[in-house]
């Protein structure tokens, strides 16, 4: 007897329909920011009424700020798998060192988003990133605190101020990106060749075996595992992903 696969209901359409403006939102709102963003570019692009666009989300800045908060939730889920209490605390850290540098490597949408919403904070304009903060990013920071201290706590790790520990996994990593045009004169090779970044992506990791634990040996060795474990990301747009940087 052959089964017919069942229809979607109503309410899994409304939910793919969504999403699929969403995802049109996330690249429209990454590329011109919200100001420049145009609704009539991303309905074209979801391919749905441009009346739709406001049923679900009721408003331009509604929709940008559903955008954001998609992204920011994905980026924190997998940062939390990262921070899986099955790892030693030394390895949850330096696992997620790593899986920052790849964010940054791989998903420039977000990388985009944060950066414009880093000017509208400072510029006291944005009404998003506050309640992002307290939803998603607080609890994460939160996690990664735990996770230095219970280290310190078992042996695993030295004796060390946490935000420290914060600012060096997550701060060269920016720095790094954020750099690549300047230090691009100052180097004999592009920071963002394939090669330039998967020796970067090494030594960061690296160097965190080295600086955190107490038996730098053991860090070291499980840093080269982890590296193992977590291969560079494929970019498949080297040229594109340059000039976004």
């Amino acid at each position: 007897m052959t089964i017919k696969p069942s229809k979607p209901n109503h309410r899994d359409r409304a939910d793919q329909t969504r999403m699929t403006i969403l995802r049109a939102a996330i690249r429209e709102f990454s590329t011109h920011g919200l100001a420049g963003a145009r609704t009539d570019a991303i309905a074209e692009s979801a391919r749905v009424n441009k009346a739709l666009l406001y049923y679900y989300f009721k408003s331009k800045s509604g929709l940008y700020a559903a955008a954001l908060e998609e992204v920011s939730g994905i980026v924190v889920e997998r940062t939390l798998a990262a921070l899986d209490p099955g790892y030693t605390p030394g390895e949850r850290l330096l696992r997620t060192a790593l899986n920052h540098f790849d964010r940054i490597l791989t998903q420039r949408e977000f990388q985009s988003l944060m950066q414009q919403e880093m000017v509208r904070v400072r510029l006291g304009e944005s009404e998003a990133m506050p309640l992002l903060m307290e939803k998603l990013f607080k609890p994460l920071i939160e996690r990664v605190q735990e996770t230095v201290r219970e280290g310190v706590k078992t042996g695993e790790l030295c004796e060390m101020d946490w935000l420290q520990v914060v600012y060096s996994m997550f701060g060269a990593n920016v720095f790094y990106f954020l750099s690549a045009p300047m230090m691009r004169l100052a180097l004999p090779f592009h920071p963002l060749d394939i090669k330039a970044i998967e020796s970067r992506r090494k030594a960061a990791v690296h160097f965190l075996g080295n600086a955190l634990f107490v038996d730098r040996a053991r860090g070291a060795k499980l840093a080269k595992r982890i590296l193992a474990d977590m291969p560079t990301p494929q970019i498949k747009k080297v040229r594109l992903w340059r000039k976004y940087i």
